[in-house]
């Protein structure tokens, strides 16, 4: 067989899989599966006296993968180092020139917005250099981070835990979330009132409006005697409809998806988070198996904060558009949409790649995850070229003793972009919005009854992902690559915890950020940490020197770090523990939330005196199918969760499937669905009852174990019902857990 010509090294095997189909026999397509050279992970591998120079190593477990690449660039005339389209992209492919040894005239940089056939082609034949100023600003990136993480870093493990870590974005993100817990705590309500008047039409129909103010200027109710004020004023005066207002109100359709507001749109309405978000969406950009089409990149890059499209993709979004909608259905012109200032413009906005593969052609072919994503995203780009929504609204005050009540109603007259897609929102708006009667100025109403409702002003909400990652974009902190990794780091750290959809800061989160604002102010402060990237992209423009850089942050850094060595000489910071509503069954102090390695538990304060504990019980809706007992969450030792009867072997239930709160319509017992997500149907699981589901039906498929993975493989129910056992004799067991947890303390 004749040797390739022509080498591509991508990131993914499913992208090579994917750009060697349109590439042909003249070209190999390999792998590099990621980074393989990097900083050791034993040191901080950088010389700060020899201006920051980095240590590179190649990564340990990829010694057979390079030795193959360094054979196969060898034999290749020319090597298109195909990574990435963005600053980590650019410096993975520097890093495979260096580590290959690959001569400048050899090694050609090509870059793929979108895994098209059309794009791939043209880009291959148009090959560059590797950026140098992206490189640069990527490691400065890297060894800003590396010095701020491996010098904070033991400082922690001495002053605090062990096991903490630090870092430039995402101790500004556990502060942000602390602050605003900070801003709950020490919110002080304030008392208003909401009046509302239930009126009718003398020849029939009744409606509600809202108390304004006095004549047309606005009044804010703030204590019952003001209420009662208006009350008394209007017991006896007449209502007449002082105006009527109607006319059209349209609504723009939102931008197209940039890296942010994908993860937030998708982390509401399809409850996905970052990670998991930017994960699928890489799936999409890299290739899913089409049928009779093969390997095809259904979405653009999805790391940018751009707004732009090209001029290809408006036109055929418009054709589309204006074939299967009409023209009604198309603005005068195509959308452009102005990109905020300072963003990267390197990529377009997230698309489709193609807009007639509709979500509903290739459905059958992706996976619910994959299929929920990508419909998410065509709709968003196909509204974004969409006519307005138009609404016709109406708008009545009516007047009585000189005050104004007002109702306000729309109605959907023509949908336009919102027939493909409406942006989901966080809050909903309180106002009262119902179909209007027909009135005219002048007409005299009736008044039904008055409706006053007391009020208090709410404090700010906690953060979701979706809002984190909002306020991250606005305040300039991180960048479209960091948003998930920052969110899942602080995460798994137990620096903040998520409740429900909710963030909210440990004893641990708030005790670290509380030292890290006295000692360093610098690296939690928003406005530095948003300089840093300012100066990061100046590295990247080629305005700025990245060793310049980094040595005018490192004075500031290491004098603050010194001063901090010396403030909290011999001090050691207490996290405050976690109290429970729970005694401890043996001497009664109130027992407290530890974390071991098989996750957090209950133990006695009292420790090493005493050393009871006992797992953290959840309990499930429903009741137990067989005894009527309650039913309690459990997990197994590697993690998997698993529902059990709170009798534990007395009773002997025990089910991989999740309670729901409904019951069976035929014999009255609990209903229970498949794990995972979405809105699963649920079954019943009560094999005297007419409803009964096999297991076999249920969609349900166990985990098997993979010899070579060694992943744990779930028991059948008899197996696993020896894992649910009593608060007591799992407590018995609990003493080892407890020491592993004081050793990591």
């Amino acid at each position: 067989m004749a040797k390739a010509k022509s080498l591509v090294i991508v990131e993914s095997p499913a992208k090579a899989k994917t750009i060697e189909k349109y590439l042909g026999s003249g070209y190999k397509v390999t792998a590099s599966m990621g980074h393989l050279r990097d900083l050791p992970k034993s040191k901080m591998g950088v010389d700060i006296e020899k201006g920051f120079e980095p240590q590179y190593i190649p990564v340990r477990d990829k010694a057979e993968l390079i030795q193959q690449l360094k054979k196969d660039a060898k034999s290749a005339d020319t090597v298109y180092l195909a990574t990435d389209p963005d600053r980590e992209g650019e410096a993975i492919s520097w890093h495979l020139k260096e580590l290959l040894e690959l001569p400048d005239s050899k090694a050609r940089r090509v870059t793929f917005n979108e895994i098209t056939k059309k794009v791939v082609t043209e880009s291959i034949q148009h090959p560059r250099d590797i950026d140098q100023d992206l490189v640069d600003a990527q490691q400065a990136r890297r060894i800003l981070d590396r010095i701020v993480g491996y010098t904070l870093s033991p400082l922690l493990w001495r002053k605090v835990k062990r096991g903490l870590s630090a870092g430039r974005v995402q101790s500004v993100a556990t502060r942000m979330v602390v602050d605003r817990e900070n801003e709950i705590q020490n919110f002080v309500k304030e008392e208003y009132w909401l009046l509302d008047a239930q009126l009718s039409r003398l020849e029939g129909g009744s409606f509600t409006a809202r108390f304004f103010g006095k004549g047309e200027k606005k009044m804010d109710l703030k204590c019952r005697e003001d209420v009662d004020a208006v009350v008394d004023a209007t017991k006896d005066a007449p209502f007449t409809v002082g105006s009527v207002k109607r006319g059209e109100k349209q609504r723009s359709p939102a931008p197209p998806f940039i890296t942010s507001t994908l993860q937030q749109e998708a982390s509401r309405r399809l409850s996905m988070t970052p990670r998991r978000t930017m994960s699928i969406a890489q799936q999409l950009y890299e290739g899913v198996e089409i049928a009779g089409q093969g390997s095809v990149g259904l979405i653009t890059y999805m790391r940018t904060d751009s707004l732009r499209l090209s001029e290809e993709a408006l036109s055929a979004a418009r054709s589309f558009i204006g074939e299967r909608y009409g023209d009604r259905y198309l603005p005068a012109q195509a959308r452009r949409f102005k990109t905020k200032a300072g963003a990267q413009d390197a990529h377009e906005a997230i698309r489709p790649t193609d807009v007639r593969l509709t979500p509903e052609l290739v459905r059958k072919d992706l996976t619910q995850e994959q299929y929920r994503l990508y419909r998410l995203i065509w709709g968003r780009f196909t509204a974004c070229q969409m006519a307005n929504a138009i609404y016709d609204n109406v708008s009545v005050d009516v007047l009585s003793a000189g005050y104004t009540f007002r109702a306000n109603y729309s109605e959907l007259k023509f949908p336009g972009y919102t027939a493909v897609y409406e942006e989901a929102r966080d809050e909903e708006s309180d106002e009262i919005s119902s179909p209007l009667p027909s009135l005219e100025e002048g007409e005299q109403l009736k008044l039904d009854k008055m409706l006053p409702d007391q009020q208090f002003t709410q404090p700010p909400a906690r953060y979701t992902e979706a809002t984190l990652i909002r306020a991250m974009e606005e305040k300039g902190i991180g960048r479209p690559s960091t948003y998930a990794p920052t969110i899942t780091t602080i995460t798994a750290h137990d620096y903040v915890l998520k409740e429900g959809k909710y963030l909210r800061p440990t004893p641990l989160g708030e005790v670290v950020t509380e030292m890290m604002k006295d000692h360093f102010a610098d690296i939690v402060d928003l406005k530095f940490t948003n300089h840093m990237e300012e100066e990061l992209d100046g590295i990247e423009q080629g305005k700025a020197a990245w060793r310049d850089v980094l040595a005018e942050f490192y004075g500031g850094f290491h004098q603050e770090m010194e001063q901090a060595e010396k403030d909290l000489d011999g001090v050691r910071l207490k996290v405050p523990d976690v109290l429970s509503d729970e005694r401890c069954e043996v001497c009664g102090r109130q027992m407290v939330v530890k974390k071991g390695r098989f996750g957090q538990f209950l133990a006695c304060p009292g420790f090493p005196e005493c050393t009871f504990t006992k797992p953290i019980v959840v309990e499930m809706p429903g009741k137990c199918p067989k005894c009527g007992s309650k039913i309690l969450k459990r997990t197994s030792k590697k993690g998997y969760v698993f529902y059990a009867c709170e009798r534990g072997t007395d009773c002997g239930f025990i089910t991989w499937d999740v309670p729901t709160k409904d019951f069976c319509p035929a014999c009255g017992k609990t209903m229970f669905k498949k794990s995972g997500r979405g809105a699963l149907k649920p079954f019943c699981v009560n094999e005297e009852c007419v409803n009964f589901v096999p297991e076999d039906k249920r969609g349900y498929q166990k985990k098997k174990k993979d010899a070579e993975s060694g992943e744990e493989k779930k028991p059948d129910a008899k197996k696993a019902s020896s894992k649910s056992t009593s608060s007591k004799s799992t407590a018995a067991k609990k003493p080892a857990a407890r020491k592993s947890a004081k050793t990591k303390e």
